[in-house]
Parts: structure tokens; sequence; C-alpha cells
């Protein structure tokens, strides 16, 4: 259908671990406290969940022990994941965990059954009702969300520092995201470029130096504003610099970014455009380290990262038809070392395709 030009269209539902309404249950034993990790692995939709009757404690976001706030609602976007903590502190009924889709037009929704081990039946009372199409909330609630300093290790930076707000960034790099018609037919793209897959894995290409499959610096590191056009794209970057990445949205739906191979820190977010007076509202403190992010309409996000993992890193939108669609790259994080320590060999059983059919990996 995307081949073709044509939309997936909207979901008929929303699944709970593969079921429908009231198609799961989880049974907890009053008084208990249990970790509830929530992720939204759909293909198109941001989502909220609420549990009828209690409250969330957040203390985890992709790795990220957080400051442990109470939400009694929690906006999850594309690719997206969450730990909360919920006490078995009710009288024993059966209540309704509720999803719901976010920002659409037609909002539906599905639910989960929390069932007390000592349940007398059905909860009394309606389901609890979450936000739909409300960007500021859901805006406030992601800056609500901290970074939990006395948790765990510091983690350095290349520069040596241990806190990233006292880092000072090597490069900038700001994404804009766009939907374009490319020969008819539907794209999307970063930096005006849309990208197609090429016919040889690129990090194989550049492992053996294989011409003529990509080349570096087909995507520019700030927008064009130009027209879209189809192209390989892989943009350069030095191995262990530390950049700040701005990802502009100018279109009206929710953007949800992530980056393989690396967690990064959001330092700010806001609606409007972003300009360097921006930085003035970041946050240089506690924002939390992740790897997925979003972009609200007509708005921006900012993160920081530091480029400490030598590769060929894919940076794609979560919503999979404008992935499919061209609306992702290749970020090369390249060094001209070759040491083991920064880049292990290339494993023995790599399948070779494409150009590097035939060629052999490390014999040993």
């Amino acid at each position: 259908m995307l081949d073709s030009g044509k939309a997936l269209g909207f979901p008929d539902g929303l699944l709970i671990n593969g079921r429908g309404w009231n198609g799961y249950t989880f049974t907890v034993q009053p008084g208990m406290t249990y970790r509830f990790r929530i992720t939204n692995v759909g293909l198109a939709t941001s989502l909220n969940i609420r549990f009828q009757g209690h409250t969330m404690k957040l203390v985890e976001v992709e790795g990220s022990h957080t400051m442990q706030t109470a939400y009694s609602s929690l906006d999850v976007h594309l690719g997206q994941s969450y730990s909360v903590l919920l006490t078995a502190d009710q009288p024993g009924f059966d209540y309704s965990i509720v999803v719901s889709t976010r920002f659409t037009t037609k909002i539906i929704s599905t639910t989960a059954v929390l069932h007390y081990a000592n349940s007398a039946g059905k909860a009394p009372g309606p389901l609890p009702g979450g936000p739909t199409t409300q960007i500021d909330w859901s805006l406030n609630q992601a800056r609500s969300i901290r970074w939990n300093l006395t948790a765990s290790g510091p983690r350095p930076n290349p520069q040596g520092s241990y806190h990233y707000g006292q880092v000072p960034t090597t490069k900038t790099i700001r994404l804009a995201n766009s939907a374009a018609t490319i020969n008819g037919k539907q794209r999307y793209a970063v930096n005006s470029v849309s990208h197609v897959n090429a016919d040889t894995p690129l990090k194989i290409a550049d492992y053996y130096k294989i011409p003529g499959v990509f080349s570096v610096g087909t995507i520019s590191d700030s927008p064009t504003y130009g027209g879209a056009y189809l192209r390989t794209s892989v943009m350069g970057a030095d191995y262990r610099g530390y950049v700040e990445i701005v990802f502009e949205n100018s279109e009206n739906e929710v953007q949800s970014w992530h980056i393989d191979g690396y967690a990064f820190w959001v330092v700010g977010m806001n609606g409007g455009k972003w300009s360097p007076a921006s930085r003035q509202i970041y946050n240089l403190r506690d924002g939390v380290s992740r790897y997925t992010v979003q972009v609200y309409p007509n708005a921006w996000t900012a993160i920081y990262m530091p480029l400490d993992n030598v590769g060929m890193w894919n940076v794609r939108s979560e919503t999979w038809a404008r992935q499919y669609l061209g609306q992702q790259f290749y970020l090369r994080v390249w060094t001209p070392s070759t040491s083991w320590r920064d880049e292990f060999p290339i494993p023995k059983n790599a399948l070779l395709c494409g150009r590097a059919a035939g060629r052999r990996t490390r014999p040993f």
C-alpha cells in the first residue's frame, strides 16, 4: 500500500499485550507494590494510559532512573518505554487499565483488567477519562519527567566531565521532517532528503570500503527547506564529539524519533521555531537520558548526545509509514583508529550480501 502511494489508514483498535477489550488480566495481591513496564509498540499513534482508582509512580525511562513523580495518566509516544510502580492499596475489586489514542480526531480505547486476588467483582464507578488532543498538557508532562541524580553511577562524557550540562558541544545538528510528493507518490524526508536503502548494508559497505554504495554528506546537518529528493542519506560525525541535535517539526502531527546505538539527554522542547536563543530555556541539570523522544506539532525538541559509539547508526521516525517512506538517515560516527578498544571487529558469522557477496570475514 505504501509503495503504491496509499496511506495505511486509521487503526481498527488498540491492543494490550496482544489482546483487545478486557482480554488481558493482571492479578495483584492487596498491599503489594508492582512494577509495570509500559511500552508503545504501535505503528502510528501516541497513547495515554491510566489505572482506574490508582496512581502511577514513575521510576524509570528507557534505562534512566527518574524522580519518582506520581501521575494519574501518562502519555507514551511511539517507541517509548516507562516503568511505574503501582501499589494495590484500594478495596478488593477488578479495576480497569485504560489505554486510548492521543492527538487523533477519532479517539479509540481499550482496557485490561487489574484483578485483586480478593476481588468482589467489578469496581464501581466510570472508567477514568484521559486527555485527547491537548498538546500543552502533554508538553508540560514531558517537562516534568526529570533525571534522578542520586540514583545509579555517573557516566563520563567524551571530554571527561561527569555531568552532561557542563560539557561544551562540538557541533549543532538541526533536523527538519517534512512530507513530500516525489514521482507522484507520498514520501517523507529529513532536511529534504527522502532515504532509500542501498543494495548493500551500509556498515558492511563501509567496512570493506566498497565504492558507489553511499557517500558521506548526502544529507546536510541543517534544514535546506528545498524540494525533497531521493537519496541514500548518510551524515558524517566525529568519534568522541559531543553534539547538540535539534528536531524541528513544522507539521501538524506529533513526531517520535529514535537513534540506534545511543542514549541522549533531552535538554529542551517548546512550541514555535528553534533559534540559538532557545538555549536559554534548556534544562542542563536533570534532563532525562533516553533513546526515543517526541517532537510536538509546530515545535522543536533539543538533545545532547556524546558520540562515544563508533559505527553507522540509524536515526529514524518511529512512525513506521514515515520511516519506510524515507524519514530516516544514517549517522556515520567515524575514527581513523582500528583499535578494538574503539570498535569490535566484524563478526565471523556476518552475512555478506549485495556488493559484499563473496568476501570473507576475519579468519579467527
